[in-house]
């Protein structure tokens, strides 16, 4: 089932999406009004596709949370607004939107540009998938192409290089502990790093899965729960 984020600050828009949305059977991860509540919902439930609202309360703008989001993540976003003049077009464009969409719309509006995106989506879907593809845990893979990359379903997640270098070599120990040394002089070399640094790198690679994925063991190390 796809899933979808709505970004909407007037509430009976959303939860008539909402209602609509479900019985053309698809999830709602979330309803959310604003820039910092999209990208923690992105975070932490991955959705599919986006309807975003362009003109919000309290928040720039949905146009400019698109550039923000493109930055980072590969997902369709589908505009909607109640405005559709020239330049606020053109400025939407510019972020390479998946669709667009007036208000006030219909069933049929929301259907039919929902099921070009889920096409789009599904084609890609076939031909990007890694085919080299391992399992780590749940619904996230990994591959070693030119260097380890992390996928949730088809989704890329972006890593820096020190969480690359910190996935990495659990991964190899393949569920077995590895001491905080090991991953220091792994990582850092002979560069000397304090505790808080590592805690730091750890905290920051487990925000970016919904699993437990690594276990800690206080002043020992640390090992993937697969």
């Amino acid at each position: 089932m796809m899933k979808i984020l709505i970004v909407e600050d007037e509430t009976i828009v959303a939860l008539d999406t909402k209602s609509t949305l479900k019985k053309l059977a698809y999830e709602v991860t979330d309803i959310v009004t604003n820039y910092e509540d999209t990208m923690k919902s992105i975070l932490d439930n991955k959705p599919d596709i986006i309807l975003m609202d362009i003109f919000l309360k309290n928040s720039i703008n949905g146009i400019e949370i698109s550039k923000e989001i493109n930055v980072i993540y590969d997902i369709p976003i589908i505009f909607v607004s109640a405005y559709c003049d020239d330049r606020i077009l053109s400025d939407a464009v510019k972020t390479e939107p998946s669709g667009y969409i007036v208000k006030p719309f219909n069933r049929d509006d929301l259907k039919t540009t929902l099921n070009l995106v889920v096409y789009k989506l599904e084609k890609k879907l076939t031909k990007n998938f890694p085919i080299e593809k391992n399992r780590l845990s749940g619904n996230y893979y990994y591959t070693f192409e030119e260097y380890l990359r992390i996928y949730y379903e088809i989704q890329e997640i972006p890593i820096t290089k020190n969480e690359r270098l910190l996935l990495e070599i659990l991964i190899k120990a393949k569920g077995t502990l590895v001491p905080f040394s090991t991953i220091e002089h792994y990582i850092w070399g002979n560069n000397t790093v304090s505790d808080s640094t590592l805690r730091t790198l750890l905290y920051r690679l487990r925000s970016k899965f919904e699993c437990k994925l690594i276990e800690t063991i206080p002043t020992i190390g640390c090992k993937l729960n697969i």
